[in-house]
């Protein structure tokens, strides 16, 4: 059986190769949290125009309107939380909308509100959307206890990992867009620190991690690029992005077309985070499978498996955004316009690039962790490559 345990340790990593990656990472991580810094937005961003106030609760009895029967009911909902304190535990009349795509209310339904609280009780509540506390509830808790159950105290890093990242992006990304930075540069460095920190919290501060990060760190900065010059090449606007109008009107100083590229960036960490790892891993386990290994060898091995997994991934990513612009692509079908025209409407474009952008992020990265940890394993002491070597040869009773 093999020892994999002196692979694991930095020792075996050449030094040089330590000290180039410190000397690298260093300066990058230590620029992102400095950007982070000036970036960080002031002040608020909520737009009094389209806030409005919420309450939950739960349907009592529903009856048709008085004026309209056919396309509306009332739902008295007794509050269970308001933004207007007052109300809660009232029942209220809400309108609800019915008819052919409609969503059918019953009693007993657990439902979210929007209120005008200028409006008398009986005109104050509207209806929103049904309320899923509980079953998002049950299923975080089971994907939690599935991660934890499959990767132990790594699975409790990695929901570490995943619950600061959405800090991130709500309490930075999304704010510092709202205040007018520029997205693509918001989303390359919100997306360098949550790297850093889902890499090293999930995997620890080792060499391993850290060439790693290497790599995702640099496909990031090829997708941010490659992704600024096609989109800002093929005179996308963003306009027809979901919610468009609503940030062209409330919020005209954010870049739509710089928006497009930033959500191609954040779409793509999680993607180069599965890819990067995996490429410096197998490459550290071929090296422990056969100390005698070349950079050479190890570069063709952990590409061959590095070709299998981006074709793979490749194609859930694109799928992943087709599917994202099928109900798009259904209207164009319908209207039997020909595909030639319906890929280069904005919609369509957008699409493509998310998927093909991303994709080039990825392949990106392939190649060049790969080669990284090569480099990094296959150089070791002489010490320790033949204490390696030992450790694999067959004992001359077991020969």
């Amino acid at each position: 059986m093999v020892d994999t345990s002196v692979v694991d340790a930095d020792a075996v990593v050449a030094r040089r190769i330590r000290l180039g990656v410190i000397g690298l990472l260093i300066p990058l991580i230590a620029a992102a949290l400095v950007a982070m810094v000036l970036l960080w937005p002031t002040g608020n961003v909520q737009v009094d125009a389209i806030k409005t106030d919420q309450a939950r609760g739960v349907v009592q009895s529903i009856k048709p309107c008085v004026e309209t029967p056919a396309d509306c009911d009332i739902a008295m909902v007794k509050l269970t939380s308001a933004n207007i304190k007052a109300d809660v535990g009232k029942e209220v009349p809400a309108p609800v909308a019915k008819g052919r795509g409609a969503q059918q209310v019953v009693v007993g339904e657990k439902v979210m509100l929007g209120a005008d609280p200028k409006a008398p009780l009986t005109d104050r509540y509207s209806f929103v959307d049904f309320d899923r506390s509980t079953p998002l509830l049950l299923i975080s808790v089971i994907f939690a206890v599935a991660v934890v159950a499959m990767s132990r105290w790594k699975g409790v890093a990695a929901l570490l990992a995943l619950a600061l990242s959405a800090v991130l992006i709500l309490k930075f990304i999304l704010p510092a867009i709202l205040r007018g930075s520029d997205p693509v540069l918001v989303a390359v460095v919100g997306g360098v620190v949550i790297m850093v920190a889902a890499l090293y919290m999930t995997h620890g501060v080792n060499a391993q991690t850290s060439i790693a990060l290497i790599g995702t760190i640099a496909a990031l900065a090829l997708t941010a690029l490659v992704g600024t010059l096609f989109i800002g090449g093929s005179y996308i606007t963003g306009m027809s992005l979901d919610n468009a109008g609503t940030l062209f009107e409330f919020a005209n100083q954010v870049d739509l077309a710089g928006l497009v590229t930033a959500g191609i960036i954040i779409g793509t960490l999680g993607v180069l985070d599965d890819v990067t790892v995996t490429q410096v891993t197998a490459v550290w386990e071929l090296s422990a499978a056969n100390p005698r290994a070349s950079r050479w060898a190890l570069m063709s091995a952990g590409l061959r498996i590095g070709r299998a997994h981006v074709a793979s991934v490749v194609n859930t990513l694109v799928l992943a955004y087709a599917g994202a612009a099928l109900p798009l692509l259904m209207v164009f079908a319908m209207g039997a316009v020909p595909g030639s025209y319906a890929i280069s409407t904005e919609e369509v474009v957008i699409e493509v690039f998310r998927g093909l952008i991303g994709s080039l992020g990825i392949m990106a990265a392939v190649p060049l962790t790969t080669a990284l940890a090569a480099m990094a394993v296959a150089h070791r002491s002489p010490e320790l490559r033949s204490n390696e070597i030992e450790s694999v040869e067959p004992t001359p009773t077991e020969a």
